[in-house]
């Protein structure tokens, strides 16, 4: 199977604009990622997928550039313009503000395309500020490890130890985090983006959920890694100090 894992990159941002193009220890945030993507063995490219000049041109130095319209409602959108025109069985999109993303965690995500049209990642949460933290979004799983439901309240809902204390909570059961990482199959992309924003998937604002209210399901591989986001301007230090870490 042809993977292709695709970046999205957008200059606009409220809250740090220009943050693809921003230094974090000397390279791009774009290059950072990109190299970390770079060491998946399950990749067979890396993709950047932009509607900027500006990313493209600092882009294209280092990998292969996709200019897209500037319009598109979502990330998914963005990546199935791209995947529609490239030739691959399937296709990875890996967020573009994580410098840090485990080359392991991709190719976790990409594996296990080989037996469902969609995937992505979780890790159980320990944060104890991360339970009912709606930023944080909860995902629940089968026997068989696929998505039952995406949620930003904390489920499942514990009921014999709802007003226990948080670190109580998480003893009780393994609750876990969604990672903001996706495969899909390449049809099974260019399929779902043509049906319309779903009712759950409107109330939560997960796109995911998309997928689930038309039956697609998502398998959920679990994985010992936390991502690292840069959001803010400040959250540069933060990677940065973690780069000089031996």
């Amino acid at each position: 199977m042809k993977i292709i894992g695709i970046i999205p990159a957008r200059y606009a941002s409220t809250r740090f604009p220009g943050k693809p193009l921003a230094l974090i220890a000397g390279k791009s945030l774009i290059q950072r990622v990109v190299e970390q993507c770079q060491k998946a063995k399950s990749l067979s490219e890396v993709v950047v997928a932009t509607d900027d000049e500006r990313i493209a041109r600092v882009a294209q130095a280092f990998c292969r550039v996709e200019m897209t319209l500037a319009d598109h409602p979502s990330g998914s959108d963005r990546i199935a313009e791209v995947a529609g025109r490239l030739a691959g069985d399937a296709v990875v999109n890996i967020q573009g503000d994580e410098p840090l993303i485990a080359p392991a965690v991709i190719d976790a995500v990409a594996d296990a395309l080989a037996q469902n049209e969609i995937s992505t990642a979780a890790t159980p949460i320990t944060n104890f500020a991360e339970l009912d933290n709606p930023n944080v979004v909860k995902v629940v799983v089968n026997a068989a490890g696929r998505a039952l439901y995406f949620s930003r309240r904390t489920i499942p809902y514990l009921r014999e130890a709802a007003s226990r204390p948080v670190p109580e909570q998480l003893a009780a059961f393994p609750f876990l985090k969604h990672l903001g990482i996706y495969g899909y199959r390449r049809e099974t992309l260019l399929r779902l983006v043509k049906f319309p924003v779903s009712p759950l998937e409107n109330a939560e604002k997960l796109e995911q959920l998309r997928a689930l209210e038309h039956g697609i399901g998502i398998a959920v591989v679990k994985v010992d890694y936390d991502s690292v986001g840069v959001d803010l301007p400040e959250d540069v230090k933060r990677v940065e100090a973690i780069l000089r870490k031996p």
